[in-house]
């Protein structure tokens, strides 16, 4: 009998859902990936895909070192004869399945497969200038060096890093003249010719290399924005449905709350009906509230003491705000967090601490903001915070999303001081 589908397997959300995961798990990323992140895990898998294509070469070289060393007339050649050929020849071997096996690391990584890279290149040497006849620039192997040099490139696009593959040329030019080989005009030309192909090669892979980690940071960047400009739309969406939907409903209670103040004659009723309209009237204003937050200009530091302003109003406790430094542009959910954390903060004091003063104030540094709210209540002991009381739990859940830190300190009778920073751009 076939399993019966749920409605979460058909729901396209689910599967973008489950593939976005397998790729992020795929990648090592976490859901909050920056686009410098995503970048660094598109090069690293770059890198990757060529440093195992650069394994598979190495395979066809081994090959055909076996096929040298096990005919006579190559071996003889070369002069690759005896125990110590056959120890550099698995030398070769151990320490390229080393470089595969530490391929996927992002350091060591890069590190051994440039370092085995020279090393291949050292033995290519050996192999184009031992033969004392038709060796050097004879040597019909020397077209193998332009192979490195598009190794290197394709690995390392860096001028540096193909430096040992471009010193190949002049070393074996000068290999032959100590080993005493004549220099032919001919060669002369073959060192010129090969010279050029290999400014060709690099001049063209690395500016190929270039264009596509540019377009593709483009693409990434784009993606971003594309991603950002979702939300505000979306985020915009909602505003204006909750602002014409529930702000309406809001105010059309106040409105019958007041016709039937009018109407009321018993004092019990009346103030039962005035406590209706008094929530009704902060519940708009929260609306309001919320709403401002939501849009892209809210200026969260103007927000901040406003909030204030109407708290003391309504509530006629002392309270002062003090801000410094430069305001900076924040993120919607850091706005979000100091503006919750401030609004707990002056909850709890008006309910628990029945203070004479509370203390804001807002700070803006180089790379931090800092709200701290301080009370000279009946304070109490953070360790023993009530069942069913979240208001801490919360804020210290806001922070750490943030990557910020909260610092609650209290004690009986010397009152709370909730002291919280985040970074400015999150």
């Amino acid at each position: 009998m076939e399993p019966a589908l749920t409605l979460e397997d058909d729901n396209p959300d689910s599967h973008r859902r489950a593939r976005v995961r397998a790729v992020l798990e795929r990648r090592k990323l976490t859901d909050s990936v920056s686009a410098e992140q995503a970048a660094a895990s598109w090069e690293q898998d770059r890198f990757v895909a060529r440093a195992r294509a650069l394994f598979y070469a190495r395979l066809m070289f081994l090959t055909l070192g076996l096929l040298i060393l096990a005919v006579p007339r190559w071996s003889l050649y070369f002069g690759f004869q005896g125990t110590l050929a056959f120890a550099g020849y698995f030398t070769m071997l151990l320490y390229s399945v080393a470089n595969y096996l530490v391929i996927d690391h992002p350091k060591a990584g890069r590190w051994v497969t440039y370092i085995t890279l020279c090393l291949d290149l050292t033995i290519m040497v050996v192999l184009i200038n031992k033969p004392q006849v038709g060796g050097g620039l004879q040597s019909p192997l020397l077209g193998t060096q332009l192979l490195f040099t598009t190794l290197f490139a394709i690995l390392f696009p860096k001028p540096l890093a193909i430096l040992p593959s471009m010193l190949t040329l002049p070393i074996t030019a000068r290999l032959d003249l100590l080993l005493e080989r004549e220099v032919t005009a001919v060669e002369v030309l073959t060192l010129l010719w090969y010279s050029a192909l290999n400014f060709i090669i690099i001049y063209v892979l690395v500016y190929l290399n270039e264009r596509e980690a540019a377009a593709h940071r483009e693409v990434v960047e784009l993606q971003g924005d594309l991603k950002e400009i979702a939300v505000v739309e979306e985020r915009n969406r909602l505003a204006r449905e909750i602002h014409d939907g529930l702000g309406a409903s809001l105010s059309s209670m106040i409105i019958q709350s007041e016709y039937l103040l009018g109407m009321a004659k018993d004092d019990a009723l009346r103030s039962e009906i005035q406590e209706l309209k008094s929530t009704a009237e902060e519940s708009i204003e929260e609306l309001r509230r919320n709403l401002q937050m939501m849009r892209e200009d809210f200026e969260i530091t103007q927000g901040l003491e406003d909030y204030v302003k109407t708290f003391h109003e309504r509530t006629q406790l002392n309270i002062r705000f003090e801000r410094s430094g430069l305001p900076q542009k924040l993120s919607p959910d850091a706005q979000l967090a100091l503006f919750r954390i401030l609004q707990e903060s002056l909850s709890n004091a008006v309910k628990h601490a029945t203070p004479q003063l509370v203390q804001v104030k807002l700070d803006y540094d180089q790379d931090r903001v800092h709200l701290s709210v301080n009370d000279d209540g009946k304070g109490f002991d953070p360790r023993q915070t009530p069942r069913g009381h979240y208001g801490l739990l919360n804020m210290r859940e806001r922070a750490m999303k943030l990557g910020g830190t909260l610092i609650v300190d209290s004690a009986p009778g010397n009152g709370t001081r909730v002291s919280f920073s985040l970074p400015s751009s999150p």
